[in-house]
């Protein structure tokens, strides 16, 4: 089987094992839940199929009968934390358990990079900002961040990008970006994305105070439309930012690292036949 560091969903895990064990002798789902201890001999295979949840006492009895100790068992702990939470706060400190875990054991998971690297915009400006200054101290990096960051938090940052491949250091001590992409599971790249989202968000209204016009461009549209003109206006955004990407990545001489935030929300609810009738 794969290192249980490379699965993001517990039931995968679980299924997972469950088919290991059973190409190599008889292996049932029955026998699975007395190894772990379960009365009920059909639990494990109702919670590997998602129609129910691994209780909290339950996960120590399912990580034993997997053979799990260690890290492993902490890392399947907070899998199944992860996948059992019922709100995005839960989640998030789910996945903030899992890269702190992760960090003091000096194991990378996919998922905690993906975190990690979205977790606030610092990663990704510095990403950017590092090649730009070869030979240039942390705190020489750092100053050139515009909502601050400190010469240590740079150092930090620099060597989780170096260490996630993300950014590669050359012998001379200067950096260049990789083409390699945080990537992580459906469920934790939309939940970390939000969070990058909120907080560019507050960046940008930081701008609207902080930053001169010409070095701005704030621009917004009040308008009325229906469901079909929606899906239009969304697919023309798609191919209107990947026609910024490739104008960014055909620049030769970068001078400055630049946010744009390509936005479109709902300011009222939908207006229903019924709502439009008389009062």
């Amino acid at each position: 089987m794969k290192p249980i560091t490379e699965y993001q969903d517990y039931r995968k895990y679980m299924r997972d094992f469950y088919a290991e064990r059973k190409r190599s002798s008889y292996f049932t789902w029955r026998k699975f839940a007395s190894l772990a201890g379960f009365a009920s001999p059909a639990y494990l295979k109702l919670v590997s199929d998602g129609k129910t949840t691994l209780s909290k006492p339950g996960i120590a009895k399912a990580a034993r009968a997997m053979g799990l100790e260690g890290f492993d068992y902490t890392y399947f702990a907070l899998l199944v934390k992860f996948g059992n939470a019922k709100n995005e706060s839960e989640k998030e400190a789910a996945l903030q358990e899992i890269e702190h875990e992760a960090h003091m054991n000096k194991i990378r998971v996919i998922d905690a990079d993906a975190y990690r690297y979205y977790e606030t915009p610092d990663c990704p400006i510095i990403r950017e900002l590092a090649p730009l200054m070869p030979g240039a101290t942390h705190g020489e990096i750092a100053s050139k961040v515009r909502h601050g960051v400190t010469a240590a938090e740079t150092q930090d940052i620099l060597q989780f990008l170096v260490k996630a491949n993300l950014l590669i250091k050359n012998s001379d001590g200067t950096y260049e970006q990789t083409e390699k992409v945080v990537k992580g599971s459906k469920e934790t790249i939309p939940l970390v994305i939000r969070t990058m989202n909120k907080k560019m968000s507050e960046l940008a209204l930081q701008s609207i105070t902080k930053d001169s016009v010409e070095e701005r461009n704030f621009s917004g549209i009040t308008m009325g439309i229906d469901k079909l003109t929606y899906e239009r206006i969304i697919k023309e955004t798609d191919a209107f930012r990947k026609r910024i990407i490739s104008m960014a990545s055909e620049c030769q001489k970068i001078d400055q690292v630049y946010q744009m935030n390509l936005q479109i929300f709902p300011l009222t609810d939908k207006i229903t036949p019924e709502s439009r009738k008389g009062k």
